[in-house]
């Protein structure tokens, strides 16, 4: 239900797609067959959506400017306070012009006809986005009808990327370090064994946490106490820090949205400790420089940003933030990350079959569905920001390309077979050159 409300009215009022449709391709396929019992009302006046589940439940979301939609715990929300003034000038050169890139190359269009071919019957695809960006520029893209440049879309997980890179940022001023204690207060005391957790623990998911996973879903996961942490919990944070462990610190991976609460709210803090202040870092140290102009970072009840899923940016901007990494957190010739950090983001975290770096999964390891991926055609240094349902920032230095794809895709892992597979044809088209 909680998808429901959040899903339709973040997309109604920031992206401006049409609920009904982004209901039909994004929701109800997760519902069914139990849709029937789903209900939802969409007030454009007030700007909130409320769901319902077969009259015994309902759930309220509101929207507040600049930061997207809050799901409503009671009374309705205070404002924000926020007043958003001129984006200070991007460090990172124009991609493009306004209008859509079309490419004349025969090979990267065919690669585009692939990536955006839909299946006759469910599990669907829906690719909505394509961008290749080539040498500093987009090469090509293509957009599904009602989408265009300046669509915002949900990254969900791919949201991870982003907080490792205000991590980077904070870790580069000199306010946080990787090692030592994770600075959060609940495990301040040398007595409690969560003391031992490192930002690196949390950035690569072995916090040793007892708290759910978030990698893969099905009727049960309305158990999973990392669902409650999204769906019922108004501080998002402080329920995560306040599991116990189940694994020593360091020593097992376990892929769950805490960390990455966790991490967002010592990003809250060190920018100010609130939602107005963490905005503002955000798009000072971010989102500003890399020229990201259609972002919406959300929050939770208590003013910190869902660092974990919950970004929407255009295409494009996804993309900017691949080139961020691209060029080694290297700007306009400025540096937002600290030297060694991209290296450090797209190691392998040992003990992941799937390639898990530092809020990136990467091919720069010997896991098995890294190798897996490697062999299909997506080069060995390549890693990603990654998300449900298809959402994928793929950055290959060797070949100093980018490539961003966003979708509503249904299909098994997020579609990874047709990414892999526009990933082959995009390098194949650029070596025939």
């Amino acid at each position: 239900m909680w998808t429901v409300v959040r899903g339709n009215a973040r997309h109604m009022v920031r992206s401006g797609l049409d609920p009904e449709q982004f209901y039909r391709e994004a929701i109800e396929p997760m519902v069914s067959p139990a849709g029937l019992l789903f209900s939802h009302t969409v007030d454009r006046e007030r700007a909130e959506v409320t769901a319902r589940v077969a009259g015994l439940a309902q759930s309220r979301a509101v929207y507040r400017a600049p930061l997207g939609c809050v799901l409503v715990h009671g009374s309705s929300p205070s404002p924000l306070g926020i007043t958003v003034g001129s984006a200070t000038t991007s460090l990172l050169p124009p991609i493009a012009r306004h209008e859509v890139v079309q490419t004349n190359d025969p090979s990267l269009k065919s690669a585009l006809d692939r990536a955006f071919e839909e299946p006759d019957g469910a599990p669907h695809r829906w690719t909505k986005a394509v961008v290749v960006v080539h040498d500093g520029h987009v090469l090509a893209e293509r957009y599904a009808p009602g989408y265009g440049v300046d669509t915002p879309v949900a990254g969900w997980s791919a949201t991870k990327s982003v907080t490792n890179a205000l991590i980077g940022i904070l870790v580069h001023q000199g306010r946080l370090e990787t090692t030592g204690p994770a600075p959060v207060s609940a495990w301040s005391s040398s007595t409690d064994p969560r003391h031992a957790i490192t930002l690196d623990h949390l950035l690569r998911h072995t916090s040793g946490l007892d708290i759910g996973q978030s990698l893969t879903s099905s009727a049960l996961s309305v158990f999973d106490p990392s669902a409650q942490m999204l769906f019922v919990e108004p501080d998002m944070a402080a329920f995560a820090e306040r599991a116990s462990l189940n694994a020593v610190p360091g020593e097992k991976w376990n892929y769950t949205d805490a960390n990455y609460l966790l991490l967002s709210r010592i990003v809250r803090d060190q920018a100010g400790g609130t939602a107005a202040s963490t905005y503002a870092f955000m798009h000072r140290e971010l989102f500003d420089k890399l020229g990201m102009e259609h972002v919406t970072m959300e929050v939770d009840g208590a003013g910190t940003a869902i660092g974990s899923s919950h970004m929407l940016a255009s295409a494009r901007d996804w993309a900017r933030l691949g080139m961020l990494y691209l060029n080694d957190g290297i700007v306009g010739g400025v540096r937002v990350l600290p030297q060694g950090w991209v290296d450090y983001s797209a190691t392998a975290t040992i003990g992941t079959e799937f390639g898990y770096g530092a809020g990136f999964w990467t091919n720069r390891g010997d896991g098995t569905w890294t190798q897996r991926r490697v062999r299909s055609g997506m080069p060995a240094d390549s890693f990603m920001a990654m998300g449900n349902f298809g959402q994928y920032v793929v950055i290959i230095p060797s070949k100093n390309l980018v490539i961003a794809r966003l979708g509503n895709s249904h299909t098994p892992m997020g579609d990874i077979q047709t990414v892999i597979r526009l990933v082959a044809d995009v390098v194949a088209a650029l070596d025939q050159r």
